[in-house]
């Protein structure tokens, strides 16, 4: 039975082995002991609190071995520690002092939880919370996670804050300080001496444009349609967890964050469709993606990695970092500058193409060939009509999205020449 119908029971005969879902993890609240595999346990307290505890068994005792809150460590990183502490247990070394030792001086991952579990209560918006931990994972975590807060310096800094400084100013601003607010907490903390290497005056300010200075890039840079068969064939010469990501993202047209957020269990293979949760959408809503015949070949063709849920995972098992994605690109245009060519520009702005104008790129070729607006629209997943008009629509367009879908596949395979199936709003979905 899925795990997400069902309510995991503790530990009992055979043991069970990812029992758990983050969906199930977030929406249960019943206080009690859930068991997921290798002795890990979500556990739930009368006052609504959760939290991750392994049970091992070292030298004959059992012991309980706390892994964290549930709202700072994600399931795949509890199962990640769940299964490394097994192995040591197993080979007969001890878990909780290892923990200990290391623990003299944290990693910066280790040093955003503990800075985190105390400052997250001083903000009252949860929209501020969510977003002051999702930059952090996003941008930093890839480049600093397993550097010890002591050994973090501004060159490192700058590896994280250097490629979204121009095109996402704002973001890689505040990221800068939050970067800057945990390393004053673990100089504070006695984890590391000095300089903070995050500190903009007097610092970054020597190596960074001003905020205020970077000039506004407009729109993201979009592939021109008429190199968007070629640029495709560039990228499945590419291999890696990021091309297949970045060929995904551009057959489905969705957005880089739910691409890198997207689960196994939000994918229905037979059926050739990809429902991505409300709260990992832009507009709060429930989007349904229709799989193409190449989208499902792609996710089938796929690797799986134990304990990671994510389709497109980083190599430690986490989220692919935005930051991958986009470097993707930038080594295909590196390809063509080597050579001498134009490359994969934006035909107004002449920047580098960038994975966010793809979408761009989708939406250029749907007006080009007649698709209507409000079904080019609903295929990006973006607000259509009043509130009211809303309200009264009960279709989401599936199928004639799925037929646009298709059509734009073709397009960018060059399988056959290309005839676009009239998409007009007098077809009934």
């Amino acid at each position: 039975m899925d795990p997400e119908t069902r309510t995991p029971t503790p530990k009992s005969g055979r043991h069970p082995e990812r029992a758990l879902t983050d969906r199930w993890v977030k929406a249960k609240f019943e206080p009690g002991m859930y068991a997921d595999g290798n002795g890990l346990y979500l556990k739930i307290e009368r006052s609504g609190a959760k939290r991750w505890v392994q049970r091992l068994v070292m030298r004959g005792r059992r012991t309980d071995l706390g892994l964290g809150s549930v709202a700072l460590v994600p399931l795949a990183s509890a199962r990640a520690q769940a299964l490394e502490n097994r192995k040591i247990a197993r080979s007969g070394g001890d878990p909780v002092h290892e923990r200990r030792m290391s623990s003299a001086v944290p990693n910066f991952d280790a040093a955003v939880d503990q800075y985190l579990g105390v400052k997250l209560t001083e903000f009252r918006n949860e929209k501020h919370r969510k977003q002051w931990r999702s930059t952090l994972d996003t941008y930093a975590s890839p480049v600093l996670g397993s550097l010890n807060v002591s050994d973090v310096t501004m060159r490192d800094v700058l590896r994280v804050l250097e490629p979204i400084w121009a095109d996402k100013t704002e973001t890689a601003s505040r990221l800068r300080g939050r970067i800057e607010a945990v390393l004053s907490w673990a100089t504070v903390a006695g984890h590391r001496e000095g300089d903070n290497p995050a500190r903009w005056k007097g610092n970054l300010d020597q190596m960074l444009a001003k905020p205020s200075k970077v000039t506004k890039s407009g729109n993201h840079a979009a592939l021109a349609c008429d190199d968007a068969t070629r640029w495709w064939v560039a990228l499945n010469a590419r291999s890696g967890m990021a091309a297949k990501a970045l060929l995904f993202l551009t057959l489905s047209v969705a957005r880089s964050g739910e691409i890198r957020g997207m689960t196994w269990d939000e994918v229905d293979l037979d059926k050739g469709l990809w429902i991505v949760p409300a709260e990992r959408m832009k507009a709060g809503r429930e989007h349904r993606v229709p799989l193409t015949d190449a989208a499902l070949a792609l996710l089938r063709a796929l690797p799986r990695m134990n304990g990671s849920p994510y389709v497109f995972f980083a190599p430690r098992g986490g989220m692919l970092s935005d930051m991958s994605i986009s470097a993707v690109m930038r080594r295909m245009q590196e390809v063509e500058d080597k050579a001498g060519r134009e490359g994969f520009v934006d035909p107004r702005s002449k920047r580098p193409a960038v994975p966010h104008g793809l979408r761009s790129t989708f939406r250029d070729w749907a007006a080009e060939h007649g698709v209507e607006r409000d079904l080019a629209e609903m295929a990006l997943a973006h607000t259509v009509g009043s509130e009211v008009e809303r309200a009264y629509r009960r279709t989401d367009m599936l199928e004639r999205r799925r037929t646009l879908l298709e059509q734009w596949e073709i397009f960018l395979t060059a399988q056959t020449p290309e005839k676009i199936v009239p998409l007009n709003a007098k077809k009934v979905s």
